[in-house]
């Protein structure tokens, strides 16, 4: 069969064109077969969350391998020793990376401080095994510093609509600035020579970080940007 309108070829037992929607004339007493649909009208069944034996595989490994470390540990020397780093390594590791895994829709804006925070526990057990002064000056301001960038980024494009350049060259601008009190982090912490790298980055990112916010702020520029990516 054919449309009467456009032409176009129709399968057996259609009743309006798919194109132009024009109503299928067919002759009384004509012997057409039903159409045969090719794909079911059944809805498949939503299924459990697949990552559900992913993280108890994990799980167990994770554990396996921390009560290897630790067992090896205490029978060879005595104590603790490098399985401490081994353990606590792979709680955090646990916490970033298969914890998530355990919930159906993990919510990023959770589970990035989250991250960040057993990073900063990681690296004070670290601190506090050899017996450092860095933790409070250095690893838990540059970690929560970086944590807080990242949350904003991700809260941003997950519940701001639009605007993507404004945000991008804001964060820029603000990683900019960051750089600099890590270098003050660095400085005060290790004793290192103050703008020995942070004003390179720092300019860096805020000439991007402007040229992104002047780009949404002119349509001109704002549209030659959108040519040439994805933004």
């Amino acid at each position: 069969m054919y449309c009467v309108k456009c032409g176009v070829r129709l399968t057996d037992g259609t009743e309006r064109c798919p194109l132009c929607a024009t109503p299928v004339w067919i002759p009384k007493n004509a012997d057409i077969p039903k159409a045969n649909y090719a794909y079911s009208s059944v809805y498949p069944k939503k299924k459990d969350n697949e990552r559900f034996p992913a993280a108890i595989f994990l799980t167990i490994a994770l554990a396996v391998v921390s009560i290897v470390c630790l067992i090896f540990c205490l029978r060879t020397y005595g104590a603790i020793r490098w399985s401490g780093y081994v353990i606590s390594g792979i709680a955090a590791l646990y916490i970033i990376a298969v914890l998530p895994m355990w919930f159906r829709r993990p919510n990023p804006v959770v589970f990035v401080p989250t991250s960040f925070i057993a990073v900063s526990a990681f690296l004070l057990y670290v601190c506090l095994y050899n017996h450092g002064d860095w933790f409070l000056s250095f690893a838990f301001p540059v970690v929560m510093l970086l944590g807080i960038l990242t949350t904003a980024a991700v809260s941003l494009f997950r519940y701001v609509k639009g605007g993507k350049l404004f945000i991008i060259g804001g964060l820029l601008a603000a990683l900019g600035a960051s750089s600099m009190l890590i270098e003050y982090f660095e400085h005060i912490t290790f004793g290192t020579k103050m703008f020995s790298w942070s004003l390179y980055s720092m300019s860096t990112f805020f000439l991007f970080g402007l040229f992104l916010i002047l780009a949404g702020i002119i349509q001109s520029l704002r549209e030659w940007l959108e040519r040439r990516s994805f933004l």
